[in-house]
């Protein structure tokens, strides 16, 4: 599969760097300026392909990435990376955890 050019996501760029402005400025944003703002990137992400360009995207503006994982919460929850990984560190965890409860109840059965 050919992977687009960054220049795919351009639009979505101008934007995002739009909505740095906003929410850096320390100035009164209008809500409506806002809605509309958001809407226009919403679009943009939804149109967007998911390719290493996006990733590229999301890594740069925090608050696109925060949107678009709202947008697919559906489908990973607040996580943009994989579930492989996710998972399996759960799976550790649980491990780790399960382990350490063994000596205790081990050494408090020969207390008693």
């Amino acid at each position: 599969m050919k992977t687009l050019p960054v220049t795919a996501h351009r639009n979505l760029v101008v934007l995002a760097r739009v909505m740095d402005r906003m929410e850096s400025s320390g100035r009164s944003v209008d809500a409506e300026q806002f809605r509309s703002l958001v809407s226009r990137i919403t679009a943009e992400l939804e149109a967007a392909p998911h390719d290493a360009a996006l990733e590229a995207v999301l890594d740069a503006f925090p608050s696109v990435a925060e949107l678009y994982e709202n947008l697919n919460y559906r489908h990973a929850g607040l996580c943009r990376s994989p579930l492989e990984p996710a998972l399996t560190a759960e799976l550790s965890a649980r491990k780790a955890i399960d382990a350490a409860r063994l000596p205790r109840a081990a050494s408090g059965d020969a207390a008693r």
